[in-house]
């Protein structure tokens, strides 16, 4: 009789894992981004290959007249760089041998099927002397509109942040860099840290990814979990356990990867009870499911990006409530995106309150900070009834005196009327901006539109082609400075007006017209993005019959062959 009770009780421990599994899997999205060991193990398997001359122009099958066109076009913009980046990119060949972050992101400009040749002939320099205003100066003199926003740290423009700097630092210097004690700042700093997130606590730390991980850190201290969640796509640092897939060479135990916007992951945390925490990264709004965009992956013109503040809203207030329900720790990773869309952060434009809260980039007045805001039973890192149970977090550097100053400066200026008018019509402004250019271009006849969550902006390409990443080259020809990521994503400070965006305007349009002109986008093209993706399938699979063919099918060795004799 035993028996049989307590096989009944296995099998419906063993169903009911069953389908806590597939309702895990209906909430993981189809794409790759959403399958991370899939995705890590593909990475692995694709093999390198890159494209000859004549390949290089013709990816695409177009007719000789157009390959004509880019040959001629490519020497033309080559011999321009040279000349107009000549010293710059010469200091980049020189660092660049022992600067391993720019052997990076050398290499991962465009599709590495073009990478070679690219970086043989469009140098443009890593180097910058002065910034003023809207514009940059390169170290070759060339004045530059810059859309790259210093990475999202620009929020309110270059001589803002040289400000905070100078007055933040004249505040700190008697102190200077004496580390573990706290200059009398960092009062001010706590207390309208506190006014902005409305939460109880604050930790300071040296960078956002460190931020995101003691946020993490202190939700599964205090729930006991060991899961957290993270939405398909969406960038959180570069820590093992919000890197899943390519990116990171171990896989993580603990994240479950789901859908975002979508009611199959609102399934998921109510039925399970081994979540810690879901991490929200509101940038995502702008691509829901897809993952930071970048040139590189521009193999055809299927990028995809629009936001609805209304809906990602609407999303976020029923992830609140389910968090609630369930005991969740939510956590808003508001790094980038924060202190861009309203004074009080992302919080306050989707009206939505989370339980811990991370900022960075603007909010260290332009050096180098993470901030963890929390509820205060979340933040406490000890157990008050057991004393060796606690969650150690501390930096050697978190709270320096110099970016306690000049985070002190930026959170002053934030309360100011000033500032307080550019938040007043910042949707409109930008939104108006935005429609003003997308109606030139659809007037001009150019195959490509821009999406925008409010001043942080992407391209959709309208037209299958194998170049788009070709376009950040003529924008940088027309004279904007770039981020690596190219076309992907355009920041811009606030302090832009209405004369230095209609200057960017026309550089975006008149490098789209030499797309155009060059046979870069050609008209009376029979392509598709599906035909595209099938080639570059076929290219794979025969490069890697090739290379296993000459023995690399093995199993794969160490990339390390030992340390130095």
């Amino acid at each position: 009789m035993w028996w049989y009770v307590i096989g009944a009780l296995l099998s419906l421990l063993v169903l009911r894992k069953a389908q806590l599994r597939l309702m895990l899997s209906r909430a993981k999205h189809p794409s790759l981004a959403g399958h991370a060991r899939i995705g890590r193990l593909l990475g692995r398997l694709i093999p390198y290959y890159e494209y000859d001359e004549r390949q290089f122009f013709s990816a695409d099958d177009a007719p000789a007249e157009i390959v004509a066109a880019r040959q001629a076009a490519f020497k033309r913009l080559a011999d321009l760089y040279a000349q107009r980046f000549c010293r710059g990119a010469a200091l980049t060949r020189e660092v660049a041998a022992a600067v391993s972050d720019l052997q990076f992101t050398a290499r991962y400009r465009v599709p590495f099927q073009f990478g070679r040749m690219v970086r043989q002939h469009l140098q443009a320099g890593a180097f910058l002397e002065s910034s003023c205003g809207a514009t940059v100066t390169d170290v070759d003199g060339n004045h530059l509109l810059d859309v790259s926003g210093s990475y999202g740290v620009n929020l309110f423009g270059y001589d803002y942040y040289k400000g905070c700097i100078e007055r933040g630092s004249a505040l700190v210097r008697e102190l200077g860099p004496v580390l573990g004690a706290y200059h009398p700042v960092v009062a001010y700093n706590v207390r309208r840290l506190r006014e902005i997130s409305g939460l109880d606590e604050v930790s300071f730390h040296m960078s956002g990814t460190e931020a995101v991980m003691q946020a993490v850190r202190l939700a599964r201290y205090h729930t006991r979990r060991r899961y957290l969640v993270r939405f398909c796509g969406a960038y959180h640092g570069w820590w093992g356990d919000v890197q899943p897939g390519v990116g990171n060479p171990l896989p993580p135990e603990a994240t479950y990867t789901l859908k975002d916007m979508d009611a199959a992951s609102l399934r998921v945390l109510r039925s399970r009870s081994d979540i810690a925490c879901v991490l929200v990264n509101p940038i995502q709004a702008l691509h829901p499911n897809a993952s930071a965009p970048a040139d590189s992956g521009l193999l055809d013109s299927a990028r995809s990006a629009h936001f609805d503040r209304a809906a990602y809203a609407a999303w976020l207030a029923k992830l609140r409530d389910v968090c609630t329900e369930c005991g969740i720790v939510l956590i808003f990773d508001e790094i980038f995106a924060g202190f861009r869309l309203a004074a009080g952060g992302a919080q306050e434009y989707f009206g939505v309150r989370a339980d811990l809260v991370t900022y960075g980039k603007s909010v260290g007045g332009g050096l180098p900070v993470g901030v963890v805001c929390g509820r205060r039973e979340l933040m406490r890192r000890y157990d008050e009834g057991h004393p060796a149970d606690v969650c150690l977090a501390r930096g050697t550097f978190n709270s320096h005196p110099y970016v306690m100053g000049a985070m002190h400066e930026f959170l002053m200026t934030l309360d100011s009327e000033a500032v307080r008018a550019i938040y007043r019509n910042l949707d409109a402004v930008w939104e108006h901006r935005a429609a003003g250019l997308n109606a030139r271009l659809r007037s001009a006849a150019l195959p490509l539109q821009v999406a925008h969550l409010s001043s942080v902006w992407t391209f959709n390409y309208s037209t299958p082609s194998r170049y788009n990443w070709m376009y950040q080259y003529y924008l940088r020809a027309q004279g904007l400075s770039l981020s690596w990521v190219g076309t992907a994503r355009l920041i811009f400070s606030l302090d832009y007006t209405d004369a230095d965006f209609a200057a960017v305007a026309e550089r975006i349009v008149a490098a789209a017209e030499a797309m155009c002109r060059d046979g870069w986008w050609w008209p009376g093209t029979t392509l598709t993005n599906k035909a595209i993706r099938r080639r570059v399938l076929r290219e794979l699979l025969q490069a890697w019959w090739t290379t296993s063919s000459i023995g690399s099918r093995s199993s794969p060795r160490s990339r390390y062959s030992g340390a130095r004799q």
